[in-house]
């Protein structure tokens, strides 16, 4: 069984009936998609999540907002070079796979990854795993919503975002196009489903809470995603899935390294020796008439992130077969040809960057904040809940989005993602400025 373009690139949008018309060129579906993205407030919220270095003061460093900039750019140049390898495979599909079009797409993709990652980057997905391990109302969960509270996702709560939450008076959310949604999608299953399905880079994490089952059902179906056979809710990731996948690991593994050169925690030659596989000597001799090293590296990295691009795509090409059968399931950078040396940006990034003392002091500053936060606001939810809620928790309540919402009416699974929701959605600053308020001041 293989995939079909025509169903994979659908411009159908997630709460609407029937695909609407296609606009006139140069504004298509998928250009759309991406405008809503970028004008939306979880998007811009991303100005203020940390990527590794915490609430930084340089404005040289990244955030969220700038790496998913970044990647979107990668992805836009993976998306268009793929095509040109499709249509070499398939011409009869020239008229449906456009250039342009999926450039636009996997861009668009890319630009969202990260839209549901709590403050304080993975450190406050660990911080909510932890917290919901004590908490006292998993008993009242089905199995399935209590895993999605403990292992929580950051790529689940941005199919939520994406579907639910960014335009929360609207069926659909944002009503993106089912083609978007799948290809945002690298971990199209549910939390709960059997060993065999969670196999593969497609299946090593969950990408959608037990609230958006039948809003990914939907999804699925209308691109003709492959379901995994089993008991539990799980498909094969569209092709698309894993361009996206590969520019967020381009970036993050090039790009983390030079921000610690940056932040002074890599030194100049040990980002010079990891560049190195990637350059030609016309490289080298260009890089010499940039006075400043600062400018070098900057050139440097613009070269081996254009030798990835070209690479990932030659092994997307390799493997196409099995990418439209859901036979091929792994990283595309794990199978290019300077694979070993890609991977070293990564490795020194693990011993340099992530546990130096700026990227460690986030983690402990994020258990505490974010644990502190859910305590409080799901406690005032439960309090509302059970018909006793007083002053300080109705104060609290205020501060939400949908903070006078009926929770007497919520299951606790719907009270859980509502406190969550607002958590996850915070920008660092604004957690670290609440908490501070709520622990050192009295509520009016």
């Amino acid at each position: 069984m293989s995939m079909d373009w025509r169903r994979l690139l659908s411009t159908r949008r997630l709460g609407k009936p029937v695909p609407e018309s296609r606009p006139p060129p140069p504004r298509t579906e998928f250009v759309r998609d991406y405008d809503r993205l970028v004008f939306s407030s979880a998007f811009r919220r991303l100005q203020d999540k940390t990527q590794v270095f915490p609430l930084a003061k340089s404005d040289y460093v990244r955030t969220r907002l700038t790496h998913s900039l970044e990647v979107a750019s990668v992805g836009r140049s993976l998306g268009m070079l793929a095509a040109e390898v499709i249509r070499s495979r398939e011409p009869e599909l020239e008229p449906v796979v456009i250039p342009q079009d999926l450039g636009t797409l996997v861009a668009a993709a890319c630009l969202a990854h990260d839209i549901g990652n709590p403050p304080f980057g993975h450190a406050g997905e660990d911080a909510i795993r932890e917290w919901f391990a004590g908490w006292p109302g998993l008993d009242r969960l089905s199995e399935a919503e209590s895993r999605d509270l403990l292992k929580f996702e950051g790529n689940a709560q941005g199919f939520r975002v994406l579907c639910t939450l960014q335009n929360s008076g609207q069926r659909g959310g944002m009503q993106m196009t089912c083609a978007a949604l799948a290809v945002f999608s690298k971990y199209p299953r549910a939390s709960l489903v059997d060993e065999e399905q969670s196999r593969g880079a497609g299946g090593r994490k969950f990408g959608f809470f037990q609230s958006e089952a039948d809003w990914f059902e939907l999804v699925a179906g209308e691109t003709g995603l492959i379901a995994k056979p089993g008991r539990g809710e799980a498909w094969s990731r569209h092709p698309l899935a894993f361009l996206m996948e590969a520019a967020d690991d381009i970036c993050y593994h090039v790009i983390d390294v030079e921000d610690g050169y940056k932040t002074g925690v890599v030194g100049f030659d040990q980002l010079m020796s990891l560049h190195a596989p990637f350059l030609a000597q016309k490289h080298r001799d260009k890089a010499r008439r940039f006075p400043d090293p600062a400018q070098q590296a900057s050139y440097y990295r613009s070269v081996t992130i254009d030798r990835l691009i070209r690479e990932a795509v030659v092994v997307f090409g390799e493997h196409y077969e099995g990418l439209m059968t859901g036979a091929f399931d792994r990283p595309l950078t794990e199978s290019i040809e300077h694979a070993e040396a890609f991977a070293a940006f990564k490795d020194l990034a693990e011993r340099q960057v992530y546990h130096c003392r700026p990227a460690t002091a986030i983690k402990v500053c994020g258990f505490e904040v974010i644990g502190g936060l859910l305590q409080t606001f799901l406690g005032a939810i439960e309090t509302r809940a059970q018909g006793r809620a007083g002053a300080r928790a109705a104060a609290l309540l205020r501060l939400m989005p949908g903070g006078d919402a009926d929770f007497q009416s919520f299951s606790p699974y719907r009270q859980a993602l509502a406190a969550t929701d607002f958590v996850a959605g915070m920008t660092d600053s604004y957690a670290v400025e609440l908490y501070q308020r709520i622990r050192g001041i009295s509520l009016p």
